[in-house]
């Protein structure tokens, strides 16, 4: 008895669209800049801003080529260019995956979720703990309050395209502001106090590094011991008054300080 054979849909035999398919890459044949780095640029950008999520491949070298009306080699360039900077990486067996670049955060006095919005990082926040509690001896010396004085302890996590980048923990003298875990969750902490009046005016500082502890690796997604960025932070109004003192961890993995420096005259 002869076979019939059978035909499958359009639909289910195409292998599912690679996430660049979907990218609006367009090239300036008439420009001096080489066609990879404009195409090295555009994939960088849709990286950054998470158009190109992390952990999904890139897609078929050959397809992204004949697409574009590159060759091959061109292509290969581009890619390479984003491996060597970290934003890519090739996988034996599975092929080009897209890893999330480090964010670059200025030093200056600004609050990381108005950082991490300006830069088109999609930041969520997940608060962990909100309680109004006496003053740590730390946090008393930083707010110049007597230790055991009222202060609302914050902890939250930072959040950017749903992976986590960095763990707040911060303490508010009591009476200073309405922490309400709703709008923490819905916007910034620095926003909040300038939406109460709070003048923001300086701040110091101290950044440093050290290994993941086993509950800071799990509260990250990274491994045990992974570096991670630390930043203490106390911040005043604009009559010199202690408002918030911040302790703070960074994924090193995703995160970074950028520094200016200047030669003094």
């Amino acid at each position: 008895m002869a076979r019939v054979p059978v035909r499958r849909s359009a639909r289910s035999a195409a292998a599912p669209a690679a996430p660049s398919e979907g990218l609006d890459l367009v090239l300036d044949r008439s420009s001096p800049v080489p066609l990879y780095y404009q195409l090295a640029r555009q994939l960088e950008t849709a990286i950054e801003r998470g158009a190109l999520a992390s952990g999904s491949l890139l897609g078929n070298e050959a397809k992204l080529a004949a697409r574009l009306g590159l060759s091959r080699p061109t292509v290969r360039q581009a890619i390479q260019t984003l491996v060597d900077k970290g934003l890519l990486v090739r996988r034996r067996g599975v092929g080009t995956q897209i890893v999330h670049s480090r964010f670059k955060r200025p030093l200056e006095l600004s609050s990381l979720y108005d950082d991490l919005e300006k830069a088109g990082q999609n930041p969520t926040t997940r608060v962990r703990h909100n309680a109004l509690e006496p003053a740590p001896p730390e946090a008393a010396a930083a707010l110049g309050i007597a230790e055991g004085s009222g202060v609302h302890r914050l902890e939250r996590l930072r959040l950017t395209h749903g992976r986590p980048v960095a763990a707040l923990c911060n303490y508010i003298p009591e009476g200073l502001l309405d922490v309400d875990t709703v709008r923490l969750e819905a916007t910034g902490l620095y926003r909040m106090m300038r939406a109460a009046g709070i003048t923001l005016h300086s701040a110091r500082q101290s950044v440093g590094a050290r290994s993941a502890t086993p509950p800071e690796a799990e509260l990250l997604d990274e491994p045990v011991g992974a570096a991670l960025l630390t930043m203490q932070r106390t911040a005043y109004d604009d009559t010199g008054r202690p408002v918030e003192y911040g302790s703070h961890v960074y994924r090193a993995a995703r995160y970074a300080f950028e520094f200016q420096l200047l030669v003094r005259p």
